[in-house]
């Protein structure tokens, strides 16, 4: 009788023994695949927050790509405008005046910084009129426009840049010898406010 309770003293005891070795292993276990989760979870919100950030980048590299294109078309047209005056051609001039317009029109301003969007609007605003006078005047009054539009422009390139290698010229003798500033794609002087009357009247002041 006493063999027998002491053996099932002992079974008990394994069987408890067991128990508490089984729980405690399966505890680990849990605590084990808890861990795996967590970490499982954060690289997915780690992975997450990269996708969100390269789409933000992408989002900001698209405008700014936009934003260039729209002030080399600007450029562009305005060279177009110059060469027009250039050669005398007013039907030419005012043609590419109306493209000046829509290319001053198309460039979104919003991703400048607040100061800079003040200075761009002023800037688009005045350059469209003058633009539109271009597109609608005769070659005096062309010219006449001609001169605060290429101030515009200036101003514009030096808020938006431009990989485009331009020389600023100057012509001393317009405007009652007042002088007057503007852009060219080429060192050699064109003079496009005076045009075959005094074609290489000026003189380059900087490369920008």
């Amino acid at each position: 009788m006493k063999n027998l309770k002491s053996n099932l003293g002992v079974l008990l005891i394994a069987i408890l023994t067991f128990t508490v070795t089984s729980c405690r292993d399966s505890k680990k276990e849990e605590d084990r695949d808890d861990m795996e989760m967590d970490h499982d979870d954060m690289e997915m919100e780690h992975d997450g927050m990269e996708m969100e950030d390269s789409s933000m980048n992408s989002s900001d590299d698209m405008a700014m790509g936009q934003n260039k294109a729209a002030a080399d078309a600007i450029i562009v047209n305005y060279l177009e405008l110059k060469n027009a005056l250039v050669a005398d051609n007013t039907n030419a001039a005012a043609s590419s005046g109306k493209k000046v317009v829509g290319a001053f029109k198309a460039l979104d301003v919003k991703n400048y910084s607040k100061e800079e969007q003040e200075e761009l609007n002023e800037i688009i605003e005045d350059a469209i009129e003058h633009a539109e006078h271009i597109a609608e005047s005769a070659m005096d009054h062309q010219r006449e426009h001609f001169e605060i539009l290429s101030k515009d422009v200036v101003d514009l390139i030096a808020i938006t840049g431009t990989d485009k290698t331009l020389y600023q010229d100057f012509c001393p003798m317009y405007n009652d010898e007042k002088g007057a500033i503007w852009l060219s794609e080429i060192k050699e002087i064109k003079n496009p406010y005076y045009g075959s009357k005094m074609l290489t009247c000026g003189s380059m002041q900087k490369e920008i």
